[in-house]
């Protein structure tokens, strides 16, 4: 015999653009990759070919084009939960709604010296992401973050003091090119209703918290010569915790951007390796990859 365990369904890729007229003549845009899954009781589809309680998936693009129109897109935070806690309050045998949000990068161009009233450019792929889970009567938690932040710093990096044996060919460093493309998250303790992340919302909360925390990364990156990526990342950690009151966990993943030296002293003894290293050779893999979850003493995570 055979039973469901799981069921999760919902549309990918709604690819969305908003645009925000002001009252002073300017203009903003934000572009918007979301995904929505719906929960709930929705296994008779998969079990008995019914799909009575089908929440077809266009409906939920056609949702999600329609709640960018009648509400805030902006901070995403709160556009997700309107749309998640949308779900619930319109279907009442779907009982839990994921909405993932990615936020394409869409900066104002400086024309002439000045910002232009509606005219940007996209500086980078880096990109704010937002996850929103709602559950029936049991809260929404919210996982904000950043992806696709390429840093690099040409010293002020060491690796040393690690474990070696008979396999450990990597020499000690005092000084190497750190490279990384940085994500970043950070989960906010569970918020009762929607109402509630309106408050935050209102607040400014979610928008400080991500500014924050990239400005933590990208300071803390530069400036500590530290041992360790493991010990850069776990210091980034402690100060947005620091920073934003309402968050309960910070997670980093960082891979190395690996720039090895070239040994060109083939050529007339030209010396290019260690001080006298200035041509290096850009690695795509394999790669280091350092990964971890700092939490506030005594507090339980929330969980998505």
């Amino acid at each position: 015999m055979a039973s469901l365990n799981y069921a999760r369904y919902g549309k990918d890729n709604i690819r969305v653009l908003h645009r925000k007229r002001n009252q002073d003549g300017t203009q903003d845009v934000t572009e918007m990759t979301v995904c929505t899954l719906l929960e709930g009781d929705i296994a008779a589809s998969w079990t008995h070919s019914d799909n009575a309680n089908i929440v077809a998936t266009d409906t939920q693009k056609q949702t999600t084009y329609l709640m960018a129109r009648l509400h805030p897109v902006n901070p995403p935070e709160l556009f997700g939960s309107i749309l998640a806690d949308h779900f619930l309050q319109q279907y009442p045998h779907i009982s839990v709604a994921h909405v993932s949000i990615v936020v394409h990068r869409w900066a104002r161009m400086d024309v002439a010296g000045a910002p232009h009233p509606h005219s940007f450019v996209r500086d980078s792929d880096e990109k704010r992401v937002v996850n929103v889970v709602a559950r029936r009567d049991k809260g929404i938690s919210i996982r904000s973050g950043i992806k696709g932040l390429l840093v690099l710093k040409s010293t002020g990096s060491q690796f040393w003091g690690f474990h070696r044996d008979e396999y450990t060919r990597l020499p000690e460093t005092w000084d190497r090119i750190l490279s990384t493309e940085v994500e970043a998250g950070w989960n906010w303790k569970t918020l009762p209703t929607l109402d509630e992340v309106k408050k935050e919302s209102e607040a400014g909360v979610f928008d400080q918290a991500w500014n924050d925390a990239r400005k933590i990364t990208l300071e803390t990156f530069a400036t500590e010569n530290s041992p360790s990526v493991q010990n850069t990342m776990y210091m980034m950690s402690e100060k947005i915790l620091a920073a934003a009151k309402g968050v309960e966990t910070v997670e980093y993943s960082l891979p190395n951007k690996h720039y090895f030296e070239i040994d060109l002293s083939w050529f007339k003894g030209l010396k290019n390796t260690g001080e006298d290293a200035e041509v290096y050779a850009p690695q795509s893999d394999p790669n280091g990859l350092i990964q971890c979850t700092v939490a506030r003493k005594d507090v339980t995570p929330s969980k998505l």
